[in-house]
């Protein structure tokens, strides 16, 4: 969905993975997590496995995003093994630890990830948000849609991949 968005990238476990790699070179984040010099990008956060920034179009008090540097297209290419879990469980950890450094008395934090046909770019991102929703009714594109898929929270994703 909204591949227009995606226009350059890098590898990663192509080797292992393929559908992993396949949308790398088209992928508007994956110049970002490889931190490249033609990219302005303020970034948050960053280590060997993940990168955090803000988002573009905040839809909260304070809306990070934490991406990847792998480039994995969506929620759904995740698998129930100890890799992917543990990768998400830090991405989260991340996030928390920017939300409570950046706003910590703000509502309500809010962490998860927007499943396909509903996902804006693919590059696997988990929002990290410190409520209030700025303006209030974009609070709809963070809400669970049941067996339409929508935002699923981080923790009911951990818990699908639990290995």
């Amino acid at each position: 969905m909204k591949k227009l968005f995606c226009f350059c990238g890098g590898t990663g476990r192509a080797a292992r993975r393929p559908e992993r790699a396949s949308m790398a070179d088209w992928c508007v984040f994956c110049p970002i997590a490889r931190r490249d010099p033609a990219c302005d990008t303020v970034l948050l956060y960053s280590d060997d496995r993940v990168v955090a920034f803000r988002d573009i179009n905040p839809s909260a008090f304070r809306h990070y995003l934490v991406i990847p540097i792998e480039h994995i297209p969506t929620v759904n290419d995740l698998r129930r093994n100890t890799e992917d879990h543990q990768l998400v469980s830090h991405m989260v950890a991340v996030g928390r630890d920017l939300l409570n450094r950046d706003a910590p008395n703000s509502e309500e934090h809010r962490f998860g990830f927007h499943q396909p046909p509903f996902n804006s770019v693919d590059h696997l991102h988990l929002h990290c948000l410190a409520l209030p929703f700025m303006p209030s009714w974009r609070q709809v594109k963070y809400t669970p849609l049941g067996p339409l898929g929508g935002f699923i929270e981080a923790e009911s994703l951990l818990e699908r991949i639990r290995p």
